[in-house]
């Protein structure tokens, strides 16, 4: 049993993801090792997940094997583990708008720079599953690559921010086109954006009204280097926002998104999460919270259950958007839902007790 997958951006967060493949290989329960909410999903381990295909922009990625692209400046990924060579060539992908203007020479594109046919490369390696992985603010090669995965007839799971599963005409496409897709904008396992919702949520159900709430991101990887260019981030601080504001049956004034780069954090991402409400009698009542995470490996930790999530519903037929796992790990999923309930229908959807 495999899965067989192809990445379209080849940055820190697939290179947390090939390593963390690599890394958790040989566990056989959840609780043997941190960092895994399953090591089986279904009937499928984290071993099954077989890279096929990855595309990027990168000169210094492109042509070279996928175990030492991951590796490549400017990424600056955790070390999880050494990864071996595993015989998959970086084919070069469209740029579009996947590469902000003020990021060309940090992202080493080529100037003879020529793209393959997608969509025929993924029917050559048979891909399951494409996982976009491109820069915030790559809305046209997003589209792009959606459409590449409808034509080869594989299933998409769209981590950024660019709206394609929770957008009515794209889902309706992959409906159409009898397949799964799961998105948008991924979820970290413990990261800004499941904190804040769960404390947002615990206020709420034990009857604090939130008067306002904010939320500031500061990063040094490629990620918060390309979102200082605030065209880019419309989608991301909608996205973000209503991750948060959708859990609460009132309005509440709202500041959430990247807010700075810091270079010399490099993966490291700090987050600070402020409250203000009030409680009994309304008495006034604040929370401030700061966290800090490897930015990149937070996020392969869901991605990972994603990819055999999409797989399950191709096996079983399913198509369209997947509504529970979706909701579980993106941020901008169809129908959004309280993580603890879409916790439980991705259990049930692991059993095969509701279709999606």
């Amino acid at each position: 049993m495999v899965i067989k997958v192809a990445l379209a951006g080849v940055g820190n967060c697939a290179s947390a993801l090939v390593q963390g493949v690599e890394y958790y290989k040989d566990i056989e329960n959840d609780d043997e090792t941190p960092g895994v909410m399953h090591a089986y999903f279904g009937d499928y381990h984290i071993r099954d997940i077989k890279f096929v295909a990855a595309f990027e922009v990168n000169k210094y990625k492109v042509g070279t094997d996928l175990s030492k692209a991951i590796r490549a400046l400017p990424n600056d990924c955790y070390h999880i583990a050494e990864v071996p060579n595993l015989n998959v060539e970086v084919q070069p992908g469209p740029i579009y708008d996947s590469v902000a203007p003020h990021m060309f020479d940090s992202f080493y594109v080529s100037e003879d720079h020529k793209i393959l046919d997608i969509a025929d490369h993924l029917k050559s390696v048979d891909a399951d599953v494409l996982v976009n992985y491109l820069p915030v603010g790559s809305k046209i090669a997003t589209q792009f690559y959606a459409k590449a995965a409808i034509d080869a007839g594989c299933a998409f799971v769209n981590c950024i921010p660019e709206f394609i599963a929770s957008d009515k005409d794209w889902a309706k496409r992959f409906k159409d086109a009898g397949l799964p897709v799961a998105g948008d904008d991924i979820k970290s396992q413990v990261g800004a954006t499941i904190v804040h919702r769960a404390l947002a949520e615990l206020f709420h159900a034990r009857g604090v009204k939130i008067d306002s709430t904010y939320q500031l991101n500061i990063g040094g990887n490629t990620d918060f280097e390309n979102m200082t260019v605030e065209s880019r981030l419309a989608a991301k601080r909608v996205s973000k926002t209503e991750a948060v504001k959708s859990l609460l049956p009132y309005d509440v004034p709202t500041k959430i998104g990247p807010s700075d780069y810091v270079p010399f954090l490099g993966d490291q991402k700090i987050c600070y999460i402020s409250i203000q409400g009030h409680g009994f009698g309304r008495c006034p009542m604040d929370l401030d919270l700061k966290l800090k995470v490897q930015d990149s490996p937070n996020s392969a930790g869901v991605v990972i259950d994603v990819i055999r999530a999409v797989k399950l519903a191709l096996d079983r037929g399913i198509s369209g958007p997947l509504t529970s796992i979706s909701a579980y790990s993106f941020k901008h999923p169809p129908e959004p839902m309280s993580d603890h309930v879409a916790r439980e229908l991705v259990e049930e959807y692991i059993l095969g007790k509701r279709e999606s």
